[in-house]
């Protein structure tokens, strides 16, 4: 973007603009474009002029939107503005940070020394410039001045006293007080009567803020009160007290809470509550804001030594492995045996719970790997009546990749998903569980946290680890509004994303023994590919297993994605590890037979792989079971079953174990089962058949593992936090329509003359077009001619703007207002002689 000084306005008086609108006016486009970068809410829907501009700046909820996003420092600068008067200098934002030189800070307050004044003198220029350039602050630097909508957030009140503990100003908490008891405060602190209340209320004002004379007040107070005054001075400025209104004088108190009544030192602000007044205060607390102040970002300490980088690389790209076989085994499971999707949404527990047996994890992890799973797209709802979960054609594009770049799609889906799936089982509002793949699992802080905590993992030397309590306190200092609700525990949502992004960076393979791996910085920084930096990591994948005579096979590391499919398909998994061992049982070898194998394929297959002979008893169980699958047919009549062997199905027939089915001869080779295919199917198989379904045309069904698949999905959108950052084209674009309705907004209204006797512009159209876009790049002022809606012509004076999608966004100098002219009913464009 091109950096344009703004117009040229007269030259403003020393005391600097007079309103937020004319400091903005001075601000040169790139400071423009970065305000609006930093506030993106600012520009829905882009502003007409500078005036509406700062008039969104000043709305409340686009100040707190702002003040959120302020690091801890430049927070308390902005509460010490919001607790001086207006029109403050830097020097007195200094002082009430960090206290007077030569005055004795309070006990309770963290000591400054020297080192610590400087540290505040040279990060407070940085604070109030990003104030300024968020348009939270304006002013010249003899005036500053708060936002109104920040102001009000951030002034302590007693209701509200916020992170100082700070309460109202006498003035404030004076308010409605009675001119006659306002002198009998004067009177019992020793003061001389005024002639009318504002003085009084200046003159008590002044009182509490000389540092002589309120020590002068203070050293006539009974002990009693000065300990009840130490237990306010740090907040909250509020205490509870009996009939607080009565008007006590100072020689009617009786009581210490009596005594500062009488002397103005407590103010009531209800029948049954007093407030401690800001002046006195800072008195007490020895001229400070803030207990604590934190200028620089405190570092992380990790108390842990480092790690040889190329250790902490190996162990990531091995979780990284196991991460994207995990990924794959359970889509693969699933793509059986989808589960159901409960009415409310998401996957019921005891789908949970089977899923976590088969994956041989806890319920929490299992519940991790679905949410990534989810999230990367691979998983969706099928959209049926009877909806089930099930991999998307995603999933079959997702395998086809190479391992690393598979691993890539998890992490960047993890990195950027607004889905928490640690919260999944804990209770919400209702009181009942959340469920894995329901509604209530985005947090809209997620993304910002588990980046953020990376990032300070990246800035420590490599194969440095970090835990989150070692984290947490930078983290803290960067955002400290943006902690989120707390939970029972005492930590807040931030705290726990950050201990859960650290377990899951591990389980993932973005970290590797605590410490960021170098894919992961690369998927960081986007300075490299990350599956580029991962591939060299990765174990080979082999072509090979070695099969034993024990009916299982053994692979010794992991193996080529097809190959593990297809032997996943005919052996079940019986451990898992650096080596994987299948096991080859009826049942498995019958589930490759449904999928459409032959007895010689699997033979075929074996011999290609293995690295040993086929052992004879495999070869012998591939035999039996291809010998008896297929002579039992199952098909729909409700069911059926058909053979053509009547012996055998007269065995079926007489066997005790089929009663549930109610089995009933129809022909020599037919019986007919009350009981759905599936249902006769699974328990002829359990009595130790091997039937096979067959279609109304009589062919044998083919049962595939990837059978199941939703249409196609897209990926879960993250859940936004405010609106997008826009980027370089649309604050161009938003800068010059502000500009030119600001241009409008302010110039004296004058109309340009049209030379007489001159006819309406007549040009072709794409000599309008050419003639308009011109414009819009020179700012130059054209003389149109346009027919509206009902067929009638006028001239008209513009200033172009945009010229998009056939339509010319100008301010009209006919209407005095920004206008849409559409391309198609302008009949030509000439240049206006000035």
């Amino acid at each position: 973007m091109t950096t344009q000084q703004g117009p040229q306005r007269q030259a403003k008086s020393a005391a600097g603009p007079r309103t937020l609108a004319e400091e903005l006016r001075t601000r040169p486009d790139d400071d423009l474009a970065a305000l609006l970068r930093s506030r993106p809410d600012l520009l829905n829907p882009v502003p007409g002029d500078l005036t509406q501009l700062a008039a969104r700046l000043s709305s409340r909820a686009s100040a707190l939107r702002a003040l959120e996003r302020l690091d801890r420092f430049t927070l308390q600068v902005a509460e010490a503005l919001a607790a001086l008067p207006d029109g403050a200098t830097p020097a007195a934002v200094r002082t009430l940070l960090a206290g007077p030189v030569k005055v004795k800070p309070h006990p309770a307050a963290t000591p400054l020394s020297a080192a610590d004044r400087s540290a505040v003198a040279a990060a407070l220029p940085r604070a109030l410039a990003t104030l300024r350039d968020r348009a939270l602050l304006w002013g010249p630097d003899n005036g500053l001045r708060l936002v109104i909508a920040a102001r009000e957030a951030l002034a302590p009140t007693a209701a509200n006293p916020g992170r100082t503990g700070l309460g109202p100003t006498f003035a404030e908490a004076s308010t409605g007080m009675s001119p006659a008891r306002l002198q009998q405060l004067l009177a019992s602190a020793g003061q001389p009567a005024t002639p009318d209340p504002v003085t009084a209320v200046a003159a008590f004002g002044a009182l509490l803020a000389d540092r002589v004379r309120c020590a002068e007040l203070l050293a006539t107070a009974p002990e009693a009160a000065l300990r009840l005054l130490d237990r306010l001075v740090w907040g909250p400025p509020t205490g509870t007290v009996p009939d607080a209104t009565r008007p006590v004088t100072a020689e009617d108190a009786q009581s210490p809470v009596e005594w500062l009544l009488a002397r103005g030192l407590l103010l009531p602000t209800s029948p049954g509550s007093v407030v401690l007044p800001r002046e006195l205060a800072l008195h007490l607390r020895g001229g400070r804001s803030h207990r604590t102040v934190e200028p620089v970002q405190p570092e992380p300490g990790p108390a842990t030594p480092p790690r040889d980088p190329k250790a902490v690389d190996g162990a990531a790209a091995g979780q990284a492995h196991t991460a994207v076989r995990t990924v794959e085994e359970l889509l693969d499971l699933w793509g059986l045996t989808p589960p159901p999707t409960l009415r409310a949404g998401g996957l019921g527990v005891r789908d949970l719970k089977r899923t976590a047996q088969a994956l041989e994890t806890t319920e929490q992890l299992a519940a991790f790997w679905i949410e990534l799973a989810y999230t990367a797209g691979l998983l969706a709802p099928d959209g049926e009546a009877d909806e089930r979960w099930a991999p998307t054609p995603g999933f079959d594009e997702w395998l086809r990749l190479a391992t690393a770049d598979r691993w890539a799609v998890l992490a960047h889906a993890w990195l950027t998903a607004t889905r928490v799936a640690a919260l999944a089982g804990t209770a919400d509002s209702k009181g009942k569980p959340r469920a894995v793949l329901g509604p209530e699992l985005d947090r809209t802080l997620a993304p910002a946290v588990r980046r953020a905590a990376l990032a300070l993992l990246a800035e420590l030397p490599p194969g440095t680890p970090a835990t989150a309590e070692e984290l947490l306190p930078t983290l803290r200092w960067q955002r400290p509004l943006r902690g989120g609700p707390v939970a029972p525990d005492g930590h807040d949502l931030r705290d726990r994303i950050t201990a859960w992004t650290l377990a899951e960076a591990e389980l993932l393979g973005v970290t590797g023994r605590g410490a960021l791996a170098a894919p992961a910085r690369a998927l960081l920084t986007a300075e490299a590919d990350p599956a580029a930096v991962l591939a060299p990591l990765l174990p080979q994948p082999l072509d090979h297993v070695i099969l034993q005579p024990d009916l299982t096979a053994i692979a010794p590391g992991p193996l080529l994605t097809p190959l593990a499919q297809a032997l996943a398909l005919c052996a079940d998994i019986e451990s898992k590890g650096g080596a994987t061992v299948y096991r080859f049982t009826p049942g498995s070898v019958r589930r490759a037979l449904d999928a459409g194998r032959t007895a010689a394929d699997l033979r075929a297959f074996l011999e290609q792989h293995s690295r040993t002979p086929v052992p004879q008893p495999l070869g012998y169980l591939i035999d039996d079971v291809a010998r008896r699958h297929g002579i039992l047919r199952v098909g729909a009549a409700s069911s059926y079953l058909r053979c053509d062997d009547p012996a055998l199905l007269g065995e079926v027939l007489a066997d005790r174990r089929a009663a549930d089915l109610r089995l009933r001869l129809l022909a020599p080779t037919v019986l007919a089962a009350q009981a759905a295919p599936d249902v006769l199917l699974a328990t002829l198989r359990t009595m130790g058949y091997a039937p096979a379904a067959e279609s109304a045309d009589g062919d044998v069904l083919i049962t595939r593992p990837d059978s199941h698949r939703t249409p196609p999905r897209t990926a879960p959108t993250p859940v936004p936090d405010g609106p997008p950052t826009p980027d370089d084209t649309l604050l161009a674009a938003a800068i010059k329509a502000i500009r030119a309705g600001d241009r409008a907004a302010t110039a004296v209204r004058r109309e340009p003359a049209v030379p007489a006797g001159r006819q309406l512009p007549r040009t072709a159209a794409a000599e309008t077009l050419a003639a308009l876009q011109t414009a819009v790049l020179l700012g130059e002022r054209m003389w149109i001619g346009y027919l509206n809606a009902e067929g009638l012509a006028s001239q008209r004076i513009i200033d172009p703007v945009k010229v998009e999608g056939g339509f010319v966004t100008a301010f009209d100098h006919h209407d005095g207002e920004l206008r849409t002219f559409a391309l198609h009913r302008i009949t030509g464009v000439a240049e206006l002689d000035e």
